[in-house]
C-alpha cells in the first residue's frame, strides 16, 4: 500500500525523468538537423546500410518525441519509437567499444539511455503533464 507522499514522490521522479530526457531528445534531434544537417544525416544513416528515411524518422521522433515528453503529452505512446530509436542508436554505436568517449561513441550511452526511457514507459506522465482528453480517448493507458 502506498501513502500519498509516496505517490507524489513518484510522479515527480517521473516528472524529473520525462523532462530531462525530452530536453536530451530535442537537443538530440536539433544536432541533426542544424549541425549534422538532414542531408548529411541522411547520408550517415545510408553508410550504416540503413534507407535514408529513416534519418527523418528518427529526426522526427528525436523532436517531436522530446517535445511531447517535455509537455507530458502522450509520454507512454511517445515512449515506444523512441525506445526503438535509442537500439537503433545502440546498434550503430555497437562497432565502438563501450565507452561513449571512444572515437565514434560507444554503446553505452544509448543503452542506459533506453532504459531510462523504459523506466519512463512504466512510470507514464507523472506530475505537471498536459492532459488532453483526446489523447486520454484515443490511447488509454498509452497516453
Amino acid at each position: 500500500m502506498s501513502t500519498n507522499s509516496e505517490t507524489n514522490n513518484t510522479d515527480y521522479a517521473a516528472l524529473v525523468l520525462r523532462v530531462t530526457s525530452g530536453v536530451a531528445f530535442l537537443a538530440h534531434g536539433w544536432m541533426k538537423v542544424s549541425l549534422f544537417t538532414i542531408p548529411g544525416t541522411v547520408a550517415f544513416f545510408e553508410s550504416l546500410g540503413l534507407p535514408g528515411f529513416f534519418a527523418y524518422l528518427t529526426i522526427l521522433g528525436e523532436l517531436g518525441g522530446g517535445l511531447a515528453l517535455i509537455l507530458g503529452v502522450g509520454v507512454r505512446a511517445v515512449s515506444i519509437p523512441l525506445i526503438a530509436i535509442l537500439l537503433g542508436s545502440v546498434w550503430a554505436h555497437s562497432g565502438f567499444g563501450w565507452t561513449f568517449s571512444n572515437e565514434g561513441g560507444g554503446w553505452e550511452f544509448p543503452l542506459f539511455w533506453a532504459v531510462v526511457q523504459g523506466v519512463i514507459l512504466l512510470l507514464g506522465a507523472g506530475a505537471h503533464a498536459l492532459r488532453l482528453p483526446v489523447f486520454d480517448r484515443t490511447l488509454g493507458k498509452f497516453a
